[in-house]
């Protein structure tokens, strides 16, 4: 295993060696090593870069080092500044996960199960791509998600840009048999007063998160920004279902069966309990 001490190195490292496969915590690698899924031809271990192991403030975003852990998110300082962030990190699975488990790892792993992914997206975060030469380039975490755009040769996820809202943001999800802690359905929801918005982001549900763009901007017209932000009973139901019949759609053209139906109840829960919750918050 090679153990680079700069972003830089790294880089020069998987240029380096083309089947190599980069590493922090390695909780989704080894699962797949265990499983028989993969077998690298060489490890480029990030543990001991220290540039990504933290934050720092940059134009009103907060710039996080991918190789913050699970752990380290989940703690108040961090929670104070992106709390729907923070919640997702203390729910992504038993101690040991949390303490190896990244962000960087949560991202380029993309796991549809992911608890980080709803709430990247509903922030609209940005990635900062490191690549050879000192070379850096910013695409949507959205982009990488759906396969839009992808990784290149020698190329790593050196930071995630994060817009600071200080506004309501709320994370949960629910979870079933299929693993400790693992989402049957997730939701990461921000409140964006300073543009009158609402940003909603299901996870679990799909290969990659999906917004219900028009469900957002229903909803968004019926607070009152100005006042109090309160929404009556019946319009969070609605919105709960809106988003729920948006990402979980009928299989056309089958009916919805027991447990698409079963699904769409949670995400309507999930999605009316998240936005109640930001808009009293």
């Amino acid at each position: 295993m090679t153990l680079p001490t700069s972003l830089d190195e790294a880089v020069a490292a998987l240029a380096a060696m083309p089947a190599a496969v980069p590493v922090a915590g390695g909780t989704d690698l080894m699962a797949a090593v265990n499983s028989g899924l993969l077998r690298p031809a060489g490890l480029v271990g990030l543990g001991r870069i220290s540039e990504i192991r933290g934050w720092q403030y940059q134009d009103g975003h907060a710039l996080l080092g991918a190789g913050l852990t699970h752990a380290r998110m989940g703690r108040p300082d961090f929670a104070a500044l992106i709390p729907a962030l923070a919640a997702a990190a203390r729910a992504a699975g038993p101690p040991q996960i949390r303490n190896a488990g990244t962000l960087g790892g949560n991202i380029a792993s993309a796991a549809p199960t992911g608890d980080a992914l709803p709430v990247l997206a509903a922030l609209e975060a940005v990635l900062v791509i490191a690549g050879p030469g000192g070379a850096r380039r910013e695409i949507p975490v959205s982009h990488l998600l759906a396969g839009r755009e992808m990784l290149g040769a020698g190329e790593l996820i050196g930071f995630v840009r994060v817009p600071l809202l200080h506004a309501p943001q709320v994370f949960l999800k629910a979870t079933g048999r299929t693993g400790p802690g693992r989402a049957v359905a997730s939701v990461g929801l921000v409140l964006d007063p300073a543009r009158r918005g609402v940003r909603c982001a299901i996870g679990a549900v799909a290969p990659m998160p999906l917004r219900p763009l028009e469900a957002e901007r229903w909803v968004a017209g019926l607070i009152d920004w100005d006042g109090d932000r309160g929404l009556a009973p019946e319009a969070l139901e609605a919105f709960g279902e809106y988003v729920a019949m948006a990402c979980v759609p009928d299989p056309a053209p089958e009916p919805a069966s027991p447990a698409v139906l079963h699904l769409r109840r949670t995400v309507a829960v999930l999605a009316r309990r998240a936005l109640g919750r930001a808009l009293t918050s």
